[in-house]
């Protein structure tokens, strides 16, 4: 993915010293506004949305020399002035993109409340479940009414068979291991419907860790100062928000809470394990259950999960699976009482009264991403509704805001892309000829899936009633689960979206061999349709090649043509692989972005490996598009240069120190900034800006990693 990070408000000050020296400073690198001056282009040319020619020369810092720090050179004033706005943790270019398509598709369903859709439309539906959201008179006026009904259900638990049962009604499809690259859920488990990984033609149910109110089981666990505090923090939030749903020892139920979550963290496996594919792809039939995972009742369990009938399942971390499951045994029953309470009034406070929302945002925000100010209730409202009813939304998107000639160009783009990474396989001096085969083989079935889907999902199922903020949340998570349960015992939709068009990310899906590009990236810095092309190509052609490249990478690699976890390397090529694979993972271990916190490169692996591959595509791919005619310099920058300011510019991030503990802790991507210092290991940076030996950046050729 081009982007992991969901809509997570954080962000903090710039610092001047280098990112490789391993700077204690809270923000690295950040983004720019649009600027505008006098234009090289011919005046029938619209201007370019980012400086002159694609990219901002006013946010360089050009007293840096690209050789000892190339993000301050290439983002450096920026960072300087830039502040992170007080409802984000962070802020960097996709984030401002963000912002720009959140308020389009404000406009859309702004547009829908106030015309009178028929009842059961689409638009009806979108105009309802944001109106209902923005409706905090009715909201206020409900106070905790919309749980009681739930709460109620919970505390009539008195028994181990009706805690499984209540376990399994709780359960929600929101994680996606391979495609999205999300793997929290704070549900007990999560359930996850994809291609079996043995045979891509079937759906198979993965079953995986969850549970925990806070990121990752090393909030829980770690020695670090910073993780007491939340500690601390966190138990006081649970006990707030039981005291505000009127229960009458929160601080007990509060104690009670942490403790089992503090068990369940010991069970969870590190997410270096859980992204480890061949780990994963560990299959269970359902008569095993009891043995494999003793303790949960599980016919209870999967009896009102809806999957009693499933023969068999994928459980992607069973030592976890099985410590938890043995958790709900020998843990008292008022503590997972007061777990569940705790946990429903967690999901469901967005949408109750501003109390609750409010204390939500203060332990959530402020104290784990140290975000200062909750986002604006209407920017909250379009990414609740654009979730909830995403490719209606979306339909209505692309109509008004993607141009078929920015499709056509982002199309063409990626014909280059796919070409240019033939040729590198055709030029690789390390593969042997037989794997080489299977490799090109696997890139002929690329599919480049741009814009929007060729079929957009139905919502005739979900019930949206207006004035029913929390009940229309709570629909529209069931109708998502049901409609993945429903996937189940079909033949796999090869044409599946798993984002929206209006998602400002994009992703490769290795079960289907295909790369998804949704109209909403199609904006700056990413592309620009009257930029120059050599910041196109180092924006978003680099994006274009680092998700084919995830067709290739550590978990792309284990796929075959087909999408089936098959090994098709020789032993030879892989062990080449996996001995650069390491390499590269060395290079970013040695990153401290914050002090005694490095990144974490085994975690990181898969997507700095795309990050290599996606620049060195791009940057063959420009050669391409060029078709033979010389490479034209511009206000004094050659092809080159501009080619890779794109590529850095586009990667300009500041974080506040919550946020960026949080994505080293808890994310496979590596900090923004970190990404652009991938060009260290491009032979071409080192001529285009003539880096030199004693540099801090400075790689000998031999310490350069070089896979496609």
């Amino acid at each position: 993915m081009i982007n992991m990070s969901g809509p997570r408000p954080d962000i903090a000050r710039p610092s001047r010293r280098s990112l490789v020296a391993g700077s204690a400073a809270l923000l690295v690198a950040g983004c720019t506004t649009p600027r505008t001056a006098a234009s090289a282009w011919p005046a029938s040319r619209p201007q370019p949305e980012i400086g002159t020619f694609g990219f901002d020369v006013d946010g360089m810092d050009r007293s840096v020399a690209p050789g000892d720090d190339f993000v301050r050179y290439a983002v450096g004033k920026w960072i300087d002035a830039t502040e992170i706005p007080a409802d984000r943790s962070s802020l960097g270019s996709v984030a401002i993109i963000k912002e720009k398509a959140a308020a389009r598709v404000r406009g859309i369903i702004e547009d829908a409340a106030k015309a009178p859709a028929p009842e059961g439309s689409d638009a009806r539906k979108i105009g309802d479940y944001f109106t209902s959201f923005m409706d905090e008179a009715r909201i206020e006026q409900l106070g905790v009414d919309p749980l009681k009904a739930d709460l109620a259900s919970l505390a009539a638990i008195n028994s181990h068979r009706d805690l499984s049962a209540a376990l399994g009604a709780s359960i929600r499809c929101d994680v996606d291991v391979l495609n999205l690259g999300v793997f929290y859920t704070p549900h007990i488990m999560s359930l996850w419907v994809a291609e079996d990984l043995d045979d891509a033609t079937l759906y198979r149910p993965y079953l995986l860790q969850g549970g925990l109110g806070m990121p990752d089981r090393e909030y829980y666990l770690g020695a670090n100062p910073r993780y007491a505090d939340l500690r601390a923090t966190y138990e006081a939030h649970i006990a707030n928000m039981l005291r505000l749903a009127r229960f009458a020892e929160p601080e007990a139920s509060a104690r009670r809470v942490m403790a089992l979550e503090i068990a369940i963290a010991r069970a969870h496996v590190s997410l270096t394990d859980t992204i480890d594919v061949a780990k994963g792809n560990t299959v269970w039939r359902r008569a095993d259950l009891p043995s494999k995972a003793p303790g949960l009742d599980w016919t209870a369990f999967l009896t009102t999960a809806g999957l009693d009938a499933q023969p068999r399942f994928g459980v992607w971390q069973p030592t976890a699976l099985a410590g938890i499951s043995r958790l709900t045994a020998s843990e008292p029953l008022p503590a997972w009482k007061d777990y569940l309470a705790f946990h429903t009034i967690e999901a469901a406070a967005p949408y109750l009264s501003k109390a609750f929302a409010d204390e939500h945002f203060a332990f959530n925000g402020r104290a784990v991403s140290d975000t200062p100010q909750q986002p604006a209730r209407w920017k909250r409202g379009v990414d609740d509704t654009s979730s909830a009813l995403g490719e209606a939304v979306g339909k209505l998107y692309v109509a008004k805001f993607l141009p078929p000639q920015a499709k056509a160009q982002a199309q063409e783009m990626a014909g280059n892309v796919l070409r240019a990474f033939g040729a590198r396989l055709d030029r690789l001096d390390w593969m042997s000829p037989e794997t080489k085969v299977q490799a090109k083989r696997k890139l002929a079935n690329f599919r480049v899936m741009v814009g929007y889907p060729d079929k957009w999902r139905d919502y005739a199922g979900l019930q949206v009633v207006r004035g029913d903020a929390h009940g229309n949340w709570r629909r529209a998570g069931l109708f998502d689960y049901h409609r993945n349960l429903a996937k189940l015992g079909r033949p796999v939709d090869r044409g599946e979206w798993f984002m929206t068009p209006q998602t400002v990310n994009a992703l490769f899906a290795p079960c289907q061999n295909s790369v998804t590009l949704p109209a909403a990236i199609l904006a700056a810095t990413f592309f620009d349709p009257n930029a120059d092309a050599a910041v196109n190509y180092g924006a978003l052609g680099a994006g274009l090649g680092h998700e084919v490249t995830h067709g290739f990478d550590d978990n792309g690699a284990l796929f075959d043509a087909d999408g089936n976890l098959k090994n098709w390397w020789t032993p030879a090529d892989m062990d080449h692989f996996r001995a650069q694979s390491k390499k590269l993972a060395d290079q970013y271990s040695a990153y401290a972005p914050l002090p005694g916190l490095h990144i974490n490169g085994e975690q990181t692996s898969t997507e700095n490996i795309a990050d290599l591959g996606g620049l060195a595509t791009a940057w063959d791919a420009y050669q391409l598009s060029l078709t033979g005619r010389p490479a034209p310099t511009i206000e004094g920058f050659t092809a080159q240069q501009r080619f890779l300011l794109g590529f850095a510019q586009n990667l300009r991030a500041k974080y506040r120190e919550g946020a960026l503990r949080r994505q080293i802790v808890t994310d496979i991507l590596p900090p923004t900034p970190y990404r652009a210092l991938t060009v260290r290991n491009l032979d071409a940076w080192y001529v285009t800006f003539a880096v030199k030996p004693g540099q801090k950046l400075y790689l000998a050729p031999a310490d350069r990693v070089w896979i496609w």
